[in-house]
């Protein structure tokens, strides 16, 4: 009998239970997941949590921001340079709704993200209660999914989708709303159980073998493949399979502005950058190629132009992890479902060995018209007042390709993009599709958080920078070791050129005024120097890279430079512009 009792004892499943608070199953089940950085700002909705997180300091890091935008903001710059997701804190009502621009750009650059934020008690729901926004309407647009927590009993399970969905298939920012009697009702807790299948959700769409084959044939046939990498590489981890692929095919490949750092930028197939202030034979050549290989890319306007002029001649094959994607601006001969990581060794594999050696001269042909009427007067002026490009050219030397470099958004982060040089994946990290001017402050000190052996630079513009400027606080406050470069022209210089070429030089309401930036992050205890001179300017950024914590640097460069080349709006991409 009683070797009967030890078997089935061994047979049961034991489950041992302990009272905890929701607040406190919030952090357990963060612990559970790996997380070791939140970025947040406490108040009255949330306090339970940041309660218990004061017995949590030795498991989890939070980071006290100065603004609830500056943390989602920190939070995908930690995601993006880490490949994790990041965590972010805020409270109810204007809390919470400070969370939606970062949301938003999180969700278009497809960042994983879990924002946590508190709510009023759920017997004061909809009752115009203090601090009570409906954040769950709210965010509904741009979170890849939301939800309500009234009872605390939910919180493990919610957590555990939360984290799946935010981190799987094509990435994005999950919230999760928790009102004030969930964070403080105990309940019996049995443990945390991450969570791998939604019944509901697909994260990765079914591979169909037939249409890897008719790509193959198609790029096989290829007398001028053509190849445009997006950020999809990168989320899908498949930067060795992706550089195997266009080796064995000899394919000439393209970056979009988040697929930038996918491939080494001085790799001998990486043609350089697609877009509106993209690259010259990139741009050209799009609308002469008879095969287009879209790998992980969504086709943005900034990248077609005028699409009915947009690669008219090709036969498309677009590889992408969301279905939504395919066929939703370009048609494709050949829709690739999948997973990159899966379907680019697939492809691969059946693809010929070619070199295509003619048709990549082509693109050096462009390259170098371009560096004659561009490129050499942008990075290696010699008289007249400073250049971005000459700066960023400073850096490359400096830094040997080897630094994160974040980018604001404007005529800096295009230059920035253009120039930059990398040498490893996860470096360049840029506000994409919702072009949220503030971005790179904030972003850059998660990034430092994701990535703490990596030098981080943001480059910023006069204007973008006095948006999150707080945010010098929190680098005063943790030591963040952040590089800070104010390129500094003295105007919201994308809007003025674009009012320049296209409305007559009206400058309406773009001429900005600065403080003396350099004052500025004295007062947070941040050395910093301002250079406008070429015959100093080597010599200051390496001061601002060498110093022993973080450095701003401010640049002052052109008031009236232009980016170039650049596509206008409501023209073809072949109609790119150098001048």
């Amino acid at each position: 009998m009683e070797e009967i009792l030890e078997l089935v004892k061994d047979k049961i499943e034991i489950k041992t239970t302990k009272n905890i608070s929701g607040s406190v199953a919030v952090l357990e089940a963060f612990v559970a997941e790996g997380v070791e950085t939140i970025f947040g700002y406490p108040g009255g909705a949330i306090m339970p949590i940041y309660d218990a997180l004061y017995d949590y300091h030795d498991k989890l890091k939070h980071i006290l921001v100065r603004h609830e935008q500056g943390g989602i903001h920190a939070g995908q710059g930690y995601a993006r340079a880490s490949g994790k997701t990041g965590v972010v804190f805020a409270t109810s009502g204007p809390g919470a709704t400070n969370l939606v621009t970062g949301l938003a750009d999180a969700m278009i650059d497809s960042t994983p993200l879990v924002c946590i934020t508190g709510q009023v008690y759920a017997h004061l729901l909809g009752t115009d209660a203090f601090q009570e926004v409906d954040v769950i309407n709210i965010t509904t647009p741009v979170t890849k999914w939301n939800y309500q927590v009234t009872d605390a009993t939910e919180i493990p399970s919610v957590l555990a989708k939360a984290f799946y969905i935010a981190s799987t298939g094509r990435p994005g920012p999950v919230l999760i709303d928790i009102t004030k009697n969930a964070q403080l009702q105990k309940f019996d807790f049995e443990g945390y159980t991450k969570c791998t299948h939604i019944r509901s959700y697909r994260p990765k769409p079914i591979v169909r073998k037939e249409y890897v084959e008719e790509a193959a044939k198609l790029i096989n046939e290829a007398k001028k493949p053509f190849v445009l990498f997006g950020q999809g590489v990168i989320l899908g981890k498949a930067e060795k399979e992706f550089k195997a692929f266009i080796e064995k095919g000899g394919l000439p490949a393209a970056w979009t502005l988040l697929g930038l750092s996918a491939l080494p930028t001085d790799h001998p197939q990486n043609v350089g950058m697609l877009g509106m202030h993209g690259n010259y034979g990139p741009n050209v050549l799009t609308n002469e190629c008879d095969v287009l290989i879209a790998v992980g890319m969504r086709f943005d306007d900034r990248v077609t132009g005028r699409l009915d002029k947009y690669a008219k001649q090709a036969k498309v094959i677009h590889l992408d992890i969301d279905p939504a994607e395919i066929d939703k601006n370009v048609k494709s001969t050949v829709p690739v479902w999948g997973d990159c990581k899966e379907t680019l060794p697939m492809l691969t594999k059946l693809i010929e060995a070619k070199n295509h050696q003619e048709w990549l001269a082509r693109f050096n042909e462009f390259t170098q018209k371009e560096i004659e009427v561009v490129i050499k007067n942008e990075l290696n002026p010699t008289s007249g007042e400073l250049t971005m490009g000459e700066v960023i050219k400073i850096l490359n030397e400096l830094t040997n390709g080897d630094a994160i470099i974040v980018t604001d958004v404007g005529q800096h982060q295009m230059v920035t993009c253009r120039y930059a040089k990398f040498n490893e994946t996860k470096s360049n990290i840029t506000s994409g599709g919702a072009g949220t001017m503030g971005f790179a402050l904030p972003a850059a000190i998660g990034a430092k958080f994701g990535a703490p052996h990596r030098t981080v630079v943001a480059v910023i513009g006069d204007g973008g920078v006095q948006m999150t400027i707080q945010e010098l606080g929190t680098i005063m406050q943790t030591g963040t070791n952040v590089k800070i470069m104010i390129l500094n022209n003295q105007f919201l210089g994308m809007v003025r050129q674009w009012q320049q070429l296209f409305h007559d030089k009206r400058y309406s309401f773009v001429d900005i005024e600065s403080p003396d930036y350099v004052m500025v992050a004295k007062g947070y205890r941040i050395e910093g120097q301002r250079v406008s001179e070429r015959e100093n300017l080597q010599a200051a950024v390496k001061t601002m890279l060498d110093h022993n914590g973080a450095y701003l640097l401010e640049v002052m460069v052109g008031k009236e430079n232009n980016v170039f080349p650049m596509v206008p709006q409501g023209c073809s991409v072949a109609e790119i512009r150098l001048s």
